[in-house]
This record gives C-alpha cells, sequence and structure tokens, in this order.
C-alpha cells in the first residue's frame, strides 16, 4: 500500500511538472513584417523646436543593429555625445547637447531598427525637424564609382559628404555636416540641406569613423566649391587609393659596411647623384628602405644628392653625407628570386631579381636548358639592368626559334655563377621553367578603340585573377592592339595618363588633384567586363568609354 501511494505522489508530480512547463507555439505563419511606427516624438516635419530627447515607438518589441554606425544625423552633432537605447517597443535617442537655431536635422534610421523575433528591419525610415520656421528642402545627389575595385569592394561602404566652405574640418579631420551612405549601385541622396557654399568628399569609410584615412581608404572630392541655391544632381566621384602623406627621410645610417636610407613610404622615383665620381655607389630598394653599396670601404664620408618622388607626386631633395666603413659584420647570402612559371611564344623575357647589386656574371655556367641535353648558351648581349645603378634586376631577353619544338625551357646557373658588390657569390643552384605555348592555342588578336578620353593612355590586359598579363602605352592616337594571346577570360583597363609618366597617378589632396581617369571595357548589352577569348579567335572593333570625370554633370531646378 505504501508503494502504491508513492507511485501516485509521483505520477502527480510528473503531471504538474508538465503542465507548468512554457513552451514556445508551434507551427504558424513566420513574421515578416517590420516593426510599425506608432509615434514621433517630435513629429515628423516638426518646426521651432529643439529636442532633448527623442522618442519613438513602435507596434511590437524592438532591437537595434550597430545604432551608431547605421543611424546617420545630419547635419553633424556630436555623436561621442547621444545615447541610443532600446527598450521594449521604444527608441530613445538622448542628445545631451544643444542643436544650431534655424537648421533642419534629418535622422535617417536606415536597417539599424529591426524586430526582436525575426529581425525585420524598417526600412526608409526618417525623422525631420526644424529649430526654426521651415524645412531645409535642397538636395545633393550622383554616383560613386572606383578605379580600381577590389573582390570585396563594396560601395555601399562608402559615404558622400558636404562641408561647409568656412569649416575649418575637411574629410580627414573630422565628419562632414551633411553625409550619406552610398547604396550597393553607388548611388547618393542627400535631402534637406541648407543653401549656402560647401566643398563634396567621398570615401571608403573601412573603420566606420565618418572620416577618411590618409594612408589606407580610397577618396576622391569636387575640386571646386559647390553652390546649392537648388536641386543639385549628376556629381560624380571616382575612389582612389593613395597615402596622403608626403615622403620623409626617417633616419639614415651606416649598417654594416653600407648605408640605409629609411623612409615613412616607398617612392617611385629615385635619382642618387654622387657627388666624388672616383666612386661607383649603387642600391637596392626595400620595404620604405634604400640601401647605397660602395665594393670597396672609404675613410671619408661621401656626399651624394637623393631626389625621391612618391605615388602622389610629393618630391623631396636631399644631401647626404654617407659612411662606408669596414665592418665585421657578416655580409648576408646572395639570393635571387625568378620569374618563373611564365608562359611566352617566341620571346622569352627572363628576370632575376637578387637581394643585393651584381658585380660579375660567369657566362659559362648561365644557360637555357630544353629536351635532355640542348642548351642555348645566354651572352652579355641578352642581359640588362632596370637601373644602371639598381643592379639587383637582371632581365634576359631570349628569342626562341619555331625549330625547336620544345615547350618546357629552363634558365639554369650553377653556384657561383653571380658575384655580388659585397664580393659574395650565390651558394645555391638556379633552375626556372618557362613553358612555349603552341601558336594554335593562341588569340590572333583583341583590338578597339578609346572614346571620350585624351591620350596618352596605359592600356592593359588582366587575367581573370586581376593580374596583368600584356600592357601596351599608346602615345598618340586612341587604337589599341593585343595580337597572340593565351586563351582565356580578360578585362581590359584604361589608364588616361594625363602626365605622361608612363603610370598611374592617385589623387594629391594638398594639391587638389583628381586621380587619373582609369575605365574597363563593358559589353554594351550586358554590362559585363568580361572578355572570353579561344585558340584562333579575333575580337576586333572594340570599344572603351571613359567614366565621367569628377565633378557635376547637371544641375536641376
Amino acid at each position: 500500500m505504501k508503494n502504491i501511494n508513492l507511485l501516485i505522489l509521483l505520477v502527480i508530480s510528473l503531471l504538474a511538472f508538465s503542465c507548468a512547463k512554457q513552451s514556445s507555439p508551434m507551427g504558424g505563419p513566420r513574421d515578416l513584417d517590420p516593426p510599425k511606427v506608432l509615434n514621433m516624438s517630435p513629429k515628423n516635419q516638426s518646426l521651432n523646436t529643439k529636442p532633448e530627447k527623442i522618442i519613438l515607438t513602435f507596434d511590437e518589441y524592438i532591437k537595434l543593429d550597430n545604432a551608431n554606425k547605421n543611424i546617420l544625423i545630419t547635419p553633424r552633432i556630436n555623436k561621442d555625445e547621444v545615447i541610443i537605447t532600446a527598450i521594449k517597443n521604444t527608441l530613445v535617442i538622448e542628445l545631451n547637447q544643444i542643436l544650431e537655431d534655424s537648421t533642419t536635422y534629418v535622422f535617417n534610421f536606415q536597417k539599424s531598427i529591426q524586430d526582436l523575433s525575426e529581425a525585420n528591419p524598417v526600412e526608409n525610415l526618417k525623422l525631420v525637424f526644424s529649430t526654426g520656421e521651415s524645412i531645409d528642402s535642397l538636395t545633393f545627389s550622383g554616383s560613386v564609382n572606383t578605379y580600381f575595385p577590389g573582390r570585396n569592394t563594396q560601395l555601399e561602404d562608402a559615404i558622400v559628404g558636404l562641408y561647409p566652405l568656412d569649416d575649418t574640418t575637411n574629410v580627414f579631420t573630422a565628419p562632414p555636416y551633411y553625409l550619406t551612405q552610398v547604396d550597393s549601385v553607388g548611388k547618393f541622396f542627400i535631402s534637406n540641406i541648407k543653401s549656402g557654399k560647401y566643398i563634396a568628399y567621398a570615401w571608403l569609410d573601412d573603420n566606420n569613423s565618418l572620416k577618411a584615412e590618409y594612408k589606407s581608404e580610397a577618396f576622391d572630392f569636387i575640386k571646386d566649391t559647390i553652390t546649392i541655391i537648388q536641386n543639385i544632381d549628376g556629381i560624380q566621384f571616382n575612389l582612389s587609393k593613395g597615402d596622403q602623406n608626403p615622403i620623409r627621410i626617417l633616419r639614415s645610417s651606416s649598417v654594416g659596411s653600407n648605408y640605409t636610407i629609411v623612409l615613412n613610404k616607398n617612392p617611385v622615383e629615385i635619382s642618387i647623384e654622387n657627388e666624388n665620381p672616383e666612386f661607383d655607389i649603387f642600391y637596392t630598394l626595400g620595404d620604405k628602405r634604400i640601401t647605397l653599396y660602395l665594393e670597396k670601404p672609404i675613410t671619408d664620408s661621401l656626399a651624394f644628392k637623393v631626389n625621391l618622388t612618391d605615388s602622389v607626386g610629393f618630391n623631396i631633395d636631399s644631401l647626404i653625407y654617407a659612411k662606408f666603413e669596414n665592418s665585421e659584420r657578416r655580409s648576408e647570402k646572395l639570393s635571387i628570386t625568378p620569374n618563373s612559371g611564365k608562359s611566352f611564344y617566341k620571346n622569352l623575357g627572363v628576370e632575376l631579381t637578387f637581394n643585393k647589386p651584381l658585380k660579375n656574371i660567369n657566362y659559362d655556367s648561365l644557360y637555357l636548358a630544353y629536351d635532355t641535353a640542348s642548351i642555348i648558351a645566354i651572352t652579355p648581349k641578352m642581359l640588362s639592368f632596370k637601373d644602371s645603378l639598381r643592379r639587383d634586376i637582371l632581365q634576359i631577353n631570349l628569342s626562341i626559334p619555331d625549330s625547336i619544338p620544345f615547350e618546357l625551357f629552363t634558365v639554369k646557373a650553377a653556384d657561383s655563377t653571380f658575384l655580388d658588390i659585397e664580393g659574395q657569390y650565390n651558394e645555391t643552384v638556379l633552375s626556372a621553367n618557362y613553358k612555349k605555348l603552341k601558336l594554335e592555342t593562341l588569340a590572333d588578336l583583341i583590338s578597339g578603340s578609346i572614346e571620350g578620353a585624351e591620350g596618352p593612355f596605359i592600356v592593359q590586359l588582366l587575367d581573370s585573377k586581376g593580374e596583368m598579363k600584356r600592357e601596351a602605352y599608346i602615345k598618340s592616337g586612341n587604337n589599341f592592339s593585343f595580337n597572340l594571346i593565351e586563351a582565356g577570360n580578360y578585362e581590359i583597363r584604361v589608364i588616361e595618363d594625363t602626365n605622361a609618366n608612363k603610370r598611374w597617378d592617385p589623387a594629391n589632396y594638398e594639391e587638389k588633384r583628381n586621380a587619373e581617369r582609369t575605365f574597363y571595357f563593358t559589353d554594351p548589352d550586358t554590362g559585363d567586363k568580361n572578355i572570353s577569348i579561344r585558340g584562333g579567335w579575333t575580337l576586333e572593333d572594340l570599344v572603351i568609354t571613359s567614366t565621367p570625370k569628377t565633378g557635376l554633370k547637371t544641375v536641376q531646378n
């Protein structure tokens, strides 16, 4: 009997626990509706109001998604003082600052407000109010392009901002007065602007600081002052990246028997002039450093002029006194890095990069091998250096006749083939392979013309990985062509080389110079950049149309 009573008590306890346990209802349609606004304080389009708090009430519980980034407030306020909280179905924004007089404020919530259960965002929600008698209604709109789009470039991470002309800040020092985010197709729209004169910028705000970074973020600007007294449309920005810090020499000193100059960035042009022609100076360029070499140590300092230019056009000209002293420090071993793995047809271009300038080459142990025992001797006439003072990049140009029916060719060099300026021989054997392509596998021709731009032009053929396979410099005219191309998928990029220095130049903010325009071939029917070409094919009459220049295209009343 006692056991029966215990069993009855156990069953009753289990039933009571089961009844008390709460669970979510099963089944039913998924909630796809975003929260709806029930009330705003102040009300949208309110006049003569300076709220200390902004309160929005919704028809369901809400949460916030990165509110500090996603809620855009214009014109500029001190966002460090703003406190944004979501409690149940209410959003509260504590401003903690006094708003400007006679100014229209816009709170663009984008997709920052979501329902609590399914994260459905409220879209196109804005609160507009004025501290004065009227709502400012002028607009500023256009599009944003990027000259060198990366595989992960997201245009919606870009910001477009307006700074009043009399503002002492700029895009690198503080957030703009008016701003908006760019959409996924590169369009932007700023509304409720007060009439006045402004400076306009666009930039990829990778770190969410609402200002551009000198070194790392792509940006663009309109050179001219923009007077907004009516709606403005058709503004075009073309983003490009370039370190805006002027090139500087940080320090220079003797390192072993050599002399090193340490820089804040890498130069694109180097000129070194030795004031004592009795001595030959050679150099190598490393990461933000130039190393000078002299064949033999000397007791006195040697004066030389160094002229450096960086990628955005800044230049320094300095006189340096260097010492090349005897040192017990062990010299670095000589190393070789070949451009092996390249394909070619007829003309083979070999490039060997050394860690130090070369002094001598033993040609008896340097040759091109094919088959099992056949070789082509490499002679001094086939060799050249990129720079007479930079004897660390050796170029070998070989012409392979069609009568040699082999595909694999190997540049070989025995140990002790190369002697550097410090008296070190290469200790490892060089063996670099190159593949000769068959004529029947090559496309015959890609050709076309460039419209809407002025030369000179740099025309580049890029493979599917974005690596440059061919480059042509068009000094005059607007026609281009590439012959005998390996089959594959390509893009064609054109650089408008305005200053004819045979390289692309990014924007220089200090000199108010926009980046050189860069544009791609796109299929007029599909808008696709990709070009597919196969062996024996010919693609002619391609038309590459330039991107719009940075600036204003049209004005609408």
